[in-house]
């Protein structure tokens, strides 16, 4: 399927206003706000307006040169407003639905966005994540960086039900946004991504809490039983117990233990000999959790 088939199919051509035949690039613009709406896409543009396909990628051109749009993705763009030229856009929050509606991708905002909407005080977030069921290219706009993490679409389908998320209200209407649970688990699955296993730790610690055991219960059979194990034993050092109660079925048949850490290597493979053990959540303990007071 082509874009443009893809965008036809997410854009309802009718709910578009009246235009007069010589309204120009800019005032459309104007009208959008006025009505609340601070995106276009190119085939918008040209179906609402009378240009010529080369008129139309100049008059484009040169609004993008003047900040009036910025272009996170080939024919979609935003409309800035003054408040927006210094940071280069708005905050992605504000446009991210419409823009993975145009590219016909579900997706969650999850890991340190998620994080901090959840309560995490300490997670400072750099970069704005977004977990997809396929792959997608990282992006910067502005001062404001993208990053899509690609989960496999058998896993993404059943941890991104609506049950699951929660509706965050923005101008262009709701984004979707991973629940505690699953905020949760993706940090502990791509720690990497989510500032390394301190950073997790803390998130456990501020938000473990205030987890639904009952939905966390439900992940069993969708995440690896590696990060579930991770997640549990962080649940019960910081006292979440019966969060980390919910988990516990995933221990039965464990005969083999992990790196609590798996990007922490020792010099030489004998030195694993060494790391003490976590017996029930059969985890080596190869990391000292450390978190600020």
């Amino acid at each position: 399927m082509s874009r443009s088939q893809i965008v036809c199919k997410n854009i309802d051509f009718s709910s578009f206003f009246a235009y007069d035949v010589g309204m120009s690039l800019d005032r459309y613009l104007d009208e959008c706000l006025s009505r609340g709406k601070a995106y276009v896409v190119r085939e918008e543009l040209s179906h609402a307006l009378t240009l010529e396909p080369g008129a139309l990628s100049a008059a484009i051109s040169r609004l993008v040169k003047r900040k009036r749009l910025a272009n996170p993705r080939h024919g979609f763009y935003l409309i800035l407003r003054p408040e927006d030229w210094n940071a280069g856009a708005p905050d992605p929050v504000k446009w991210i639905d419409p823009l993975m509606k145009y590219q016909g991708i579900d997706y969650r905002i999850s890991l340190l966005r998620a994080a901090a909407f959840h309560g995490s005080s300490h997670q400072a977030a750099m970069v704005f994540q977004v977990i997809i069921p396929t792959q997608l290219r990282d992006f910067e706009i502005g001062r404001h960086r993208l990053q899509f993490i690609s989960q496999s679409p058998e896993v993404f389908a059943l941890a991104n039900k609506p049950e699951h998320l929660e509706a965050l209200k923005t101008d262009s209407g709701y984004a979707k946004l991973a629940g505690r649970e699953v905020t949760l688990l993706d940090c502990v699955r791509y720690f990497h991504k989510a500032g390394g296993i301190n950073a997790v730790a803390q998130l456990v610690k501020d938000v473990g809490g205030k987890a639904d055991p009952r939905l966390l219960a439900r992940f069993r059979s969708i995440y690896e039983n590696t990060s579930l194990r991770r997640l549990g034993y962080l649940l019960d050092f910081f006292g979440h117990g019966r969060q980390a109660k919910a988990l516990e079925p995933c221990l039965v048949k464990v005969k083999t233990a992990v790196p609590l850490d798996p990007s922490s290597k020792p010099l030489l493979p004998a030195l694993a000999q060494e790391w003490p053990r976590d017996a029930k959540w059969k985890l080596l303990l190869n990391e000292p959790v450390e978190i600020d007071s």
